[in-house]
């Protein structure tokens, strides 16, 4: 359930939507196997099994982008194609020249597809109507902007913007670690990323390696920014940090697991606790980030 990586967007606070308006907005989009000639299809399927498009609970909801696409590797389609050419040479004396093979992979192509294998990938989002958060577990900026692209379609004039901060991140991890000293609610962990932004692009990594104050100094009085610090957030989760105000590698720590009581209870009371845990702690957690950063920064 805990999402592992945050991509942050912001919604008006309160965002007045509810799981069933956002539901029959969706269902026009919902997600249908593609047809054998389909190489990839996407739509909106249920974040929980047998459910419905949204999932809500509170004022808090979970919504579920599947893509499905068609495993038919390059080498495969050029290994037959080169094969066909063979045959067609030989019927008609003369290789086949460029506009023949292109249409000779085509029609290989289309003659594979049907027995061609699919996989199946979900991107969830989870959205505070009340706080206005709208969080992607989302691994890219491709996959969040697939997602996004289909969320604008599905709700026409969605009201989201990108989350700004007063303080860049890169500038403000440099400062803690060059200080060695974590903004409030905060520790600092051994994982860290320091880039130099000349030609080189030169780059330090620590990993699972504690980290020297001076060494960092050397590197950052040479004009290396941080661009990935590993953080904890009040002993409860773990994360990564990024320049781009991403949130990576996100686990919930001992003292949450010790909390989650799911003895004698049932599948969906699992998935209500699980999600109530994972959206409070996040939300707080996000409140926080904001924070260390300079508060929001307002248009």
């Amino acid at each position: 359930m805990w999402f592992k990586n945050l991509l942050i967007y912001r919604l008006p606070a309160p965002w007045a939507m509810t799981s069933e308006q956002l539901e029959e907005l969706l269902a026009e989009q919902a997600f249908t196997s593609g047809s054998s000639q389909e190489m990839q299809t996407q739509g909106w399927a249920p974040p929980r099994e047998n459910g419905g498009l949204v999932y809500g609970l509170g004022n808090n909801l979970l919504l579920n982008l599947r893509t499905e696409k068609k495993l038919l590797p390059a080498s495969v389609v050029n290994q037959v194609a080169k094969a066909k050419a063979q045959e067609i040479e030989e019927q008609q004396g003369f290789k086949p020249g460029r506009k023949q093979m292109k249409e000779i992979k085509e029609n290989v192509t289309e003659t594979l597809m049907p027995r061609a294998f699919s996989i199946q990938r979900d991107t969830r989002a989870w959205i505070d109507t009340k706080n206005g958060w709208l969080v992607l577990d989302a691994s890219s900026p491709t996959k969040a902007d697939e997602f996004l692209q289909l969320l604008n379609k599905s709700v026409e004039r969605m009201p989201m913007a990108n989350l700004h901060v007063e303080m860049s991140p890169a500038a403000a991890m440099t400062d803690w670690l060059s200080r060695d000293e974590a903004p409030v609610n905060f520790t600092i962990d051994q994982d860290t990323e320091l880039r130099s932004s000349g030609e080189g692009r030169a780059t330090v990594r620590y990993v699972r390696q504690s980290i020297e104050a001076d060494d960092v100094r050397r590197h950052i009085e040479a004009g290396k920014q941080v661009t990935r610090l590993a953080m904890t957030w009040t002993d409860r989760v773990s994360f990564v940090l990024t320049e781009s105000l991403a949130i990576k590698r996100v686990a919930p720590l001992d003292v949450i697991k010790e909390n989650t009581d799911s003895t004698g209870v049932n599948d969906d009371e699992r998935f209500d606790s699980d999600f109530t845990m994972m959206t409070g702690e996040i939300g707080k957690l996000l409140a926080d980030v904001v924070e260390a950063l300079g508060g929001e920064k307002k248009d």
